[in-house]
């Protein structure tokens, strides 16, 4: 069947933003329970915090869980810093004041990356970073359980945990735009496929979803027109270095010549005055040199 392959936000959106889907998207990646009737999609909070107002894909809570689904198509230089301040601010949102500090709510941050970044900094399928903080014993102490975690539907193996590994297959085999609904017979399986294949797509949609496509290929042409405009202006300060490099040679041998010339011509006026029996104090007076400065002139006719 063909479908739009899920690293399109856009669909992503609109296919795990099903309460059922998220429900059990969350129970299988973070084996906890969550009970929601509503899955808001570019979430913001009221009120900006920090210096910079985040925006979620996915965003769903309960009474004591908070989640928030980001979906990453091209892994860009502020990767694990951004995703780490957009899962600390949904820490700091909850502190209601400067005498308390507690979190009603349990954060869960998972990004979602759906392609392979060439430079190597993703070699995982998944990764779990948790705050909790380790004693001189090698003991966790289990006090912060808030998870950021980093999935990668693309390099699932062996020993990627079972439950997640489904899911990241199943994002896996939409990627190429098409999927053999055969392997797929679980209710929530057919649920995603029915919301993603092309037949159900209204043309509002399909607008969005090509904006997506146009962002994410835009990205990485700019990412290889920046490439090639650092190698030109590598190359262009190859060549000006060079140029300058030419001048620098070109201005040392007008120097040399300058001083050839220069003294070419107090040769010829120190000859002149030792012609008319001019003294060594005239010849000073005559020419501005000192009398050192006239006997190494005179040594270097002498040579000549």
């Amino acid at each position: 069947m063909k479908v739009i392959p899920l690293k399109y936000g856009t669909m992503f959106k609109r296919a795990f933003s099903q309460p059922d889907v998220f429900q059990q998207f969350a129970r299988d990646i973070l084996n906890i329970e969550l009970n929601i009737d509503k899955v808001h999609t570019e979430y913001e909070y009221p009120e900006p915090i920090g210096f910079v107002r985040s925006q979620y894909d996915l965003f769903a809570e309960d009474v004591d869980k908070r989640i928030i689904v980001e979906i990453q198509q091209v892994k860009e230089g502020d990767f694990f810093d951004r995703f780490l301040y957009y899962h600390l601010i949904s820490m700091v949102e909850q502190v209601g004041g400067f005498k308390e500090y507690g979190f009603d709510r349990t954060v869960y941050t998972i990004v979602v990356l759906t392609s392979t970044p060439r430079d190597g900094s993703i070699n995982f399928s998944c990764a779990v970073s948790d705050m909790n903080p380790i004693n001189e014993h090698g003991k966790t102490i289990d006090v912060y359980p808030h998870r950021l975690l980093f999935l990668c539907p693309r390099l699932a193996n062996k020993e990627t945990p079972p439950k997640i590994k489904k899911w990241l297959d199943f994002i896996a085999d939409s990627l190429d735009g098409e999927m053999n609904t055969n392997d797929y017979q679980e209710n929530i399986w057919k649920k995603i496929i029915d919301t993603i294949k092309k037949k159900t797509i209204d043309p509002t949609l399909l607008s969005e979803i090509k904006d997506d496509m146009a962002w994410e290929e835009s990205k990485k042409r700019f990412a290889k027109e920046g490439r090639e405009e650092g190698r030109e202006e590598g190359r262009e300060e190859g060549r000006e270095e060079g140029r300058e490099e030419g001048r620098e040679e070109g201005r040392e041998e007008g120097r040399q010549q300058a001083q050839q010339t220069i003294l070419k011509q107090q040769q010829q006026i120190i000859l002149q005055a030792r012609k008319i029996g001019l003294d060594d104090n005239a010849i000073v007076q005559l020419t501005g040199l000192t009398l050192n400065e006239i006997k190494a002139v005179e040594k270097i006719s002498e040579k000549d």
